[in-house]
């Protein structure tokens, strides 16, 4: 079996039947194709029939581990080490933040995330080093050759399985780039154009809370299907039955949010959608109705942080004090998040907002007590000043 199926995604019935038929595919010869954008190892995994069901991202081939086969991130490295890396961000941890979205995702119920689950996956196409394939080799020979006495003592002769993230393919997708080209030309209809902003406003909330610090207009996607529906035979057919158009957003591309910190060094990281105009519309009676009632519970945001320690301490390079500062950064951009809600905010007048953090701790410690504003017995809530010297990038 090429794929280790983690003991989380047995819950989920139509995710396991994607990543038997991903196992099938590659039994029989069918390996994820690397993807060539991008700077880290990404791969589109294809079921029997050579379709993309999936696309997998593996811990080791992210842009700062050590088998990506990309070389941009390596000569970074060599050449400016002192821009390598995102100093906010826990280095690695990009497949936990795919599935970490997802999981926002799923809680808050925003419907623009593919499902994205953290799996073990196997393939000759991936990039592994010489030691690796030369044991694979040397397993798989002495099996053939010595099958009775060697073979059955042998666990696996393939090569090791990586872990990374899985998530589910979206087919009838462009990038946002095209679609917002053609809406700048070609205005929506106002039914479309109300729909497409109530998903935009999903890809607002989400991003904001994660605080992802890679979302351009060419890592989220658009589905825009112009369906004709049964034109009327006759005149006296009603046209209101005629289907309409619909809209979708997948926000992809989620690895590099979670930070530990606000942006604070060279990079601001902006949300590249709060210069788009849809970002100068106040939030939604929608989208209030949807998420306010949950992010206004404590109880919720606590039981969404759990859910989040849970995924991430799966992860052998774990630190819980890393971790405990990720959740102040994600507690702080919730806390933002309700407040510019209530206020009747634009996505844009939302961005805007001192940046906030929200630790867990006895209220009153600690160095800056005095600049510490208590909101509970258990969490205080504080501002980060330090700002990036460059806040358009």
């Amino acid at each position: 079996m090429n794929i280790t199926i983690l003991r989380t995604i047995f819950d989920d019935p139509v995710f396991m039947d994607v990543i038997r038929s991903a196992d099938v595919a590659i039994e029989n010869g069918i390996y994820p194709e690397i993807i060539y954008q991008g700077s880290s190892g990404s791969y589109f995994v294809k079921n029997t029939e050579g379709k993309k069901i999936g696309v997998f991202k593996p811990k080791n081939e992210e842009p700062y581990g050590h088998l990506n086969p990309k070389w941009t991130k390596w000569m970074q490295k060599i050449c400016c080490p002192c821009c390598f890396g995102r100093s906010c961000l826990v280095l690695n941890q990009g497949y936990l933040s795919e599935a970490g979205a997802s999981l926002v995702d799923l809680k808050l119920q925003l419907n623009v995330v593919p499902k994205t689950r953290v799996v073990k996956l196997a393939s000759e196409t991936f990039n592994y080093n010489a030691a690796d394939r030369a044991i694979s080799r040397t397993k798989k020979s002495l099996s053939e050759r010595f099958p009775d006495k060697i073979g059955r003592h042998i666990h696996r002769v393939g090569l090791p399985p990586k872990v990374g993230s899985f998530q589910m393919y979206v087919e009838g997708y462009r990038d946002a780039y095209y679609w917002l080209g053609k809406f700048e030309t070609e205005p929506l209809p106002e039914p479309i154009s109300t729909q497409f902003q109530f998903q935009f406003e999903r890809l607002v909330v989400l991003d904001y809370i994660i605080r992802n610090t890679d979302r351009g207009n060419d890592n989220w996607l658009i589905k825009y299907d112009v369906e004709e529906g049964d034109k009327p035979e006759t005149p006296e057919r009603d046209w209101t039955m005629v289907e309409q158009p619909k809209i979708k957003i997948a926000a992809i591309d989620n690895g590099l949010a979670f930070p530990f910190k606000h942006p604070d060094s060279w990079r601001a990281y902006p949300y590249y959608w709060a210069w788009l105009p849809q970002a100068k519309i106040p939030f939604s009676t929608e989208i209030k109705d949807l998420i306010l009632p949950q992010l206004s519970d404590m109880n919720f945001v606590q039981e969404l942080c759990e859910d989040l320690y849970e995924l991430f301490r799966k992860d052998k390079g774990f630190d819980k004090s890393k971790f405990e500062k990720q959740m102040s950064v994600m507690r702080g951009q919730i806390l933002n998040l309700t407040q510019a809600l209530r206020d009747g905010k634009s996505p844009l007048q939302l961005v805007q907002m001192p940046l906030v953090i929200v630790e867990r701790g006895k209220p009153g410690s600690g160095p800056f007590a005095e600049r510490v504003k208590t909101i509970g017995d258990t969490f205080t809530q504080s501002f980060q000043e330090r700002r990036p010297f460059f806040s358009w990038c």
